[in-house]
């Protein structure tokens, strides 16, 4: 017991360990208002955790978990607005979830069978991200509607129903403490995969696909349902941002934003869920308090701060940090 307690002290695992203490303890640091401004940063980080598997754990260089993400958003309020019941939300943010795992699946499907891996895989969901942000900018006239649900092209959807729970809508902290208790799920969940017998055929396939189809993996069907489970957890986190700020727009689909997720994930590291996780919240938690100045060079600085970190240090910032520093403790 001793033993395993020993090996678990790790610089990733203090690290982590101090991060979601203060993930619990935001709320009371700095009031139920400014709170709800971490709960974006939450569904910010369930979004990046996505690419973390897709890429980070499997290889695969995707574009498109930002699609994924408004996917999901808009299924969520769409299906919410046409059925006008509060008290249907949870089982309707399932339904959106599914939905948005089934379109990543079927593009997996088409992709992996066909035989398209590596860049080609990026220009395709490059090309998707783009088409379906351009697709749902154009759908302001009325007879753009699905249910009566007007799709409200760039102005995007709003009205979107908050997450309840059964009768109880969830306030500014119930809100956050439930997004935080699903991304930690996803976090941890994650971590454990990793671990298992699944978890290294994804490492194996990542690193070596021809190797690991030889010994007997079936290549094609693994990447198709991690493709798919990655577009159910990039669904998730737009399900719940789409409840958090009752709206969502084009803009959350675009190619940026499912490029910074994996700017993110490379400058962190791609390879570990706890560089990504704290990266992701540094990145949002800094950004958006450089943007309170009215710095218009904001964005252009964070830019060049991470493009220097993908180039000094390849394998992630702070995944390279935890490394060093264990190795000094094994010392």
């Amino acid at each position: 017991m001793r033993s395993k307690i020993i090996k678990s002290i790790s610089a990733e695992n203090i690290t982590a360990g101090a991060a979601l203490i203060y993930l619990l303890i935001i709320p009371f640091l700095v009031g139920a208002y400014k709170a709800s401004s971490y709960t974006y940063y939450l569904t910010c980080i369930i979004l990046t955790l996505s690419v973390t598997l897709v890429w980070g754990y499997t290889g695969i260089f995707s574009f498109g978990q930002g699609a994924f993400f408004g996917i999901g958003g808009y299924a969520y309020g769409i299906i919410m607005q046409m059925i006008g019941k509060n008290e249907w939300s949870v089982p309707v943010a399932l339904v959106a979830v599914i939905i948005s795992g089934l379109v990543a699946a079927m593009i997996g499907y088409f992709m992996f069978y066909g035989g398209i891996n590596d860049v080609f895989v990026g220009l395709i969901t490059m090309c998707i991200t783009i088409a379906l942000t351009t697709f749902m900018g154009q759908t302001s006239g009325e007879q753009w509607k699905i249910g009566g649900v007007s799709l409200g092209g760039y102005n995007g959807l709003s009205g979107v129903p908050s997450i309840q729970l059964g009768t109880k809508k969830l306030t500014t902290n119930g809100m956050y403490y439930f997004v935080l208790f699903i991304m930690i799920f996803i976090y941890l969940f994650l971590r454990r995969f990793l671990k298992t017998k699944e978890g290294y055929s994804l490492i194996a396939i990542r690193e070596n696909r021809e190797r690991s189809e030889l010994l007997g993996y079936n290549i094609n069907l693994t990447q198709s349902m991690v493709f798919g489970v990655g577009g159910m957890i990039a669904g998730l986190g737009g399900v719940l941002y789409a409840s958090w700020g009752n709206y969502i727009t084009p803009d959350s689909m675009s190619l940026a934003s499912s490029t910074i997720p994996v700017v993110l994930v490379a400058a962190g590291g791609r390879k570990n869920a706890t560089a990504a996780m704290i990266f992701t919240f540094i990145y949002y938690f800094i950004s958006r308090r450089l943007s309170a100045t009215g710095s218009q060079y904001t964005l252009v600085f964070l830019g060049l701060f991470l493009i220097l970190v993908i180039l000094i240090v390849p394998d992630g910032l702070l995944y390279t940090v935890f490394q060093k520093i264990d190795q000094k403790i094994k010392k």
